[in-house]
Parts: C-alpha cells; structure tokens; sequence
C-alpha cells in the first residue's frame, strides 16, 4: 500500500449484480517505465488491492488514465534516462543511445515536432508489445474488461486481437481488452489533440469514434479533450452507449486551481459561453463543459473520468480530479496520491 502511493479508495453505491466502473488513478515515477516487468508489476499492484475488495469481476470495466502507456517510449534503456532530471535531459540520453535508429527515423519524419514524433516510431514496436502483455494478461487474470488508458503508436491496429503498430501517422489511442484478454477489433483514436500533441500527433475523425458491447454495458470511450465536444456524446448516443469512460493526462494541483484559458487546440463548441474563459477555474471548467456536464447528451447515467499522477522526471505532482457521474449524483475525487474510485452499476 505504501509503495503503491493510495490515499484514496471510494466506493460508490452498493453492489446489487450489475457490474460495476472501477477507476485507477496509479501514481507512476520514471522508473516504472523500464522494463515490461516493472510496469506490469506496478499496475498490477493496484488491482491486488481492487481484488482484495471485491471490486473485480466478469462485470467490471476497469478505466485507467490517458497516456499511461505512451511513456513506455522509454522502456529497456540505460538508466541514466530514469534518473535524468528533465524529460528533455532524458530524451536526449534516449537519442544518444540508437544514434542511427533515431537519424533513421528523423530524416523521414514528416511531423512538426521530428524529434518526439521520432522516438516514439523508434519505439513503437516493443511498446505496442507491453502494452499488450500487460494490459491483456490483467483483463485475463481477473476476467474483466479493460480500458488501457492510451499509448501513441504509429497508424496502430489489432489483429487477432493483439496491438499492433504499423507505418503511418501517430495517433494517441486507446484499446479495450475483453475478460478472454484480447483486444476489440476497434481502438478509440483521439479526435481532438490538444495543442501539446498536435505538432506530433494526428487527429481522428468522429465519425470512426467506436463502442463497445462489454458484460457491464454498452461502452463508450473519449479519450481526455474529446470529452469536451457536443459532437463525441452525440456520436455515443448514435451507439446507444450506457456507460462512457474518460482517461485524462493529470496537471499539477496549481493548474487545476488556475483560470481557464478556455479550449486548446481546437475552437470552441457553439455552447461554451466565452465569459467562462478566465472566469472558472479549471476543475469548475471541467465540471461544466467535460463529462460531469455533458454525459447527458449521450444518453448515458453512468462514468468516469481518471488521470494519470506521479513524478515523470520534471512532470511532477501530476493529478488531477477525479469525476465519478451516476445519474444527477456528481463526486470528484480528492487525492493527491494514487487513487482508486469503485461506481457501482
């Protein structure tokens, strides 16, 4: 418990065989990152104590956060990238490492940021395959399904139910495993990169936005900004979905307290009031205009929203509240810590 960093396990509702949302917030450090083992190993953690409680079955959707895996970009390197102090500083012993790979990779990029769109092709293949393994073995060992967060792979596909990374743009994507341990035949692909993530990655388009037929429910999946969009809950209530699952980045506790600055990398909805910008803070933002606000027009009672925590080289104190929507009842999490929040269907 310690090592896994939880100050915060909720549960929500009372179990009556419906199923039931379990959201994972880890809280993740560089070193995580350096091996398949120490990353399976790391999650797996968290759903131990899940497990311990009676919160894992053939009826869970297992939610954890956006780009959870993308930072596996650094697995099975020197040490000294673990223990860089900056991400800059880590990218560069990165680099340094497969000179030619990288070059390789850089001369044909054809991205804005070369360097990050790059190293993540570089890497591509062995990424695709630990995050298969790891979150494909945790769907099957505990028969559930699984929301893996996302990772950032190269025009990314399954086939027989494995991850795989092709040649192609990079998208920020997110698969969902079944309780056998295989992969839907669909990913959810982001449609609205924000501005950090549009020199490198591409946008998808909304009407490719999948759902999924889970034992709990029907399931959709906005992957972080597209939460923010009338469009993407329009698309869900096409599919008839029941419950919708949100994986976030986190932000630091002075960000979340912050002014809004209002939409980033794409424009605003015709329902954003532009006085809000400035004037909410960005919790209040994300209540009104993300899930919390939105999951009406879908159709949907239930959701849940997590984000990824911890200290990766200078990205420290990572977080992020937590939102947890059944019906009109709205709970965000609190936390600084990991944190594991149990909605009962």
């Amino acid at each position: 418990m310690e090592d896994l960093r939880l100050d915060e396990i909720v549960e929500y509702g009372q179990n009556v065989g419906r199923g039931n949302l379990l959201g994972v917030e880890p809280y993740m450090s560089a070193a995580d990152y350096a091996s398949q083992e120490t990353f399976q190993t790391r999650l797996a953690g968290y759903l131990s104590v899940a497990a311990q409680r009676g919160w894992l079955g053939d009826r869970t959707v297992v939610v954890w956060p956006e780009y959870i895996a993308a930072w596996l970009v650094a697995a099975a390197e020197k040490g000294a990238v673990y223990r860089a102090p900056t991400l800059k500083a880590a990218m560069q012993s990165l680099i340094l490492s497969h000179p030619l790979r990288f070059a390789r990779h850089a001369l044909a990029a054809v991205e804005r940021d070369r360097i990050v769109a790059s190293l993540f092709r570089m890497k591509a293949a062995a990424m695709a395959t630990i995050y298969q393994a790891t979150f494909g073995g945790l769907a099957r060992k505990y028969s559930a399904t699984i929301v893996a967060g996302s990772i950032v792979l190269p025009s990314p596909r399954v086939r027989d139910g494995q991850v795989t990374a092709s040649d192609g743009p990079l998208y920020n994507v997110t698969a969902v495993y079944r309780p056998d341990g295989l992969a839907h035949a669909t990913l959810v692909r982001k449609a609205f990169p924000i501005g950090i993530e549009l020199p490198f990655t591409a946008a998808a388009a909304m009407a490719e936005l999948p759902a999924f037929d889970t034992p709990a429910g029907r399931l959709g999946v906005l992957i972080c900004a597209d939460s923010w969009y009338p469009a993407a809950y329009d698309r869900l209530r096409e599919h008839g979905v029941a419950l919708i699952a949100v994986p976030s980045d986190g932000m630091t506790p002075q960000q979340w307290a912050s002014p809004w600055r209002g939409y980033d990398g794409a424009s605003a909805p015709p329902d954003v009031d532009p006085a809000d910008v400035g004037r909410l803070t960005e919790a209040q933002a994300w209540r009104k205009y993300a899930l919390a606000g939105r999951i009406a027009l879908a159709g949907a009672r239930h959701g849940i929203n997590v984000f990824l925590r911890g200290e990766l080289w200078d990205l420290a104190a990572h977080g992020g509240c937590a939102t947890v929507v059944d019906g009109d009842l709205v709970s965000e999490g609190k936390g600084s810590g990991a944190a594991l929040l149990n909605l009962w269907l």
